[in-house]
């Protein structure tokens, strides 16, 4: 029975260890990460430079799953008493400490291997630094103390373009702070509309969310505020001379969406119309960095 119970529970395991890399989360960072590879490239990329990307891309990859399942270890017991995150295996007691440590451990130690010895020492350190700036300086000092911890973490979450950029030439220029910023200006209104319908969840959970610390006006009025001042970064590319008009309209058209929901949500609150402007939030991002990469093409 032994035999043959086994392999019928491995495909749950490797989707238990899978689950603790947040896989959507990781999509996203990757995506936004070859966007700066792509951008750091003038022309057509060569194979070799392809080569590179695919390269760096899975060392990325890997540190980034490495700091998401560090994080799911740090939080186990607050993720078991939030709906949103009761799911996760370290908060179901599937998989224990010393799996999660030693999983996280291993794909980090794999990540930063790769990235130092194939792609460059740069590119290494500085996703390194995003590790311990998530896992450690956001995960366990900032979000537990602070209701700017998102902002101030956001800086980590905001790195992926740049890691892309360092991978291709080795260095860190102004396009790609440009798309640093961007991304550092998304996140607060991005996850304070997350944090708005689960205010419940984060108030039962301790952790000092502006929702639950300040209250939901305070907070609409915040994700109204960033919202401007994200689509005054979201022209910097253009004004740089990083793009041309076709990301030009594209930014003005999803930052006008964005500024809508926001508004909408300052004027009158609902859970549904929160829920709204998190999931625009997230197509905001991917379409305007997809138009980035078009616009790079077409010129």
């Amino acid at each position: 029975m032994t035999a043959t119970s086994a392999p019928l529970n491995r495909p749950s395991v490797i989707r238990q260890y899978n689950a603790l890399t947040k896989p959507r989360v990781i999509q996203l960072i990757v995506f936004c990460a070859v966007i700066g590879m792509v951008l750091a490239v003038p022309g057509v990329p060569s194979w070799a430079e392809v080569q590179r990307m695919l390269l760096a891309s899975l060392g990325i990859w890997l540190v980034a799953g490495a700091a998401a399942a560090f994080n799911c270890l740090v939080e186990k017991t607050i993720d078991a008493k939030m709906r949103r995150t009761a799911w996760r295996p370290t908060a179901r007691g599937e998989l224990g400490d010393r799996q999660a440590l030693l999983f996280s451990a291993v794909l980090c130690v794999a990540g930063s291997a790769l990235l130092y010895f194939l792609v460059n020492p740069l590119t290494m350190w500085l996703t390194f630094a995003t590790f311990v700036g998530y896992a450690v300086v956001y995960t366990v000092i900032l979000k537990p103390l602070t209701p700017q911890n998102i902002v101030i973490g956001g800086a980590s979450g905001a790195m992926p373009p740049v890691l892309g950029w360092a991978a291709m030439r080795g260095d860190v220029g102004p396009e790609a702070m440009i798309l640093f910023l961007i991304i550092f200006l998304w996140t607060p209104p991005h996850f304070w509309a997350l944090a708005l319908y689960r205010v419940e969840d984060y108030r039962k959970s301790g952790l000092p969310m502006l929702p639950v610390t300040h209250g939901n006006a305070f907070t609409r009025l915040q994700v109204l505020l960033y919202t401007f001042v994200l689509f005054a970064a979201c022209l910097l590319p253009f004004a740089y001379g990083m793009s041309g008009w076709l990301y030009l309209a594209a930014a003005v058209v999803l930052n006008a969406g964005f500024i809508g929901y926001a508004f909408a949500l300052w004027r009158q609150y609902s859970d549904a119309l929160a829920r709204k402007t998190f999931r625009f939030s997230l197509i905001h991002l991917s379409a305007l960095f997809a138009a980035l990469l078009l616009d790079h093409y077409l010129r």
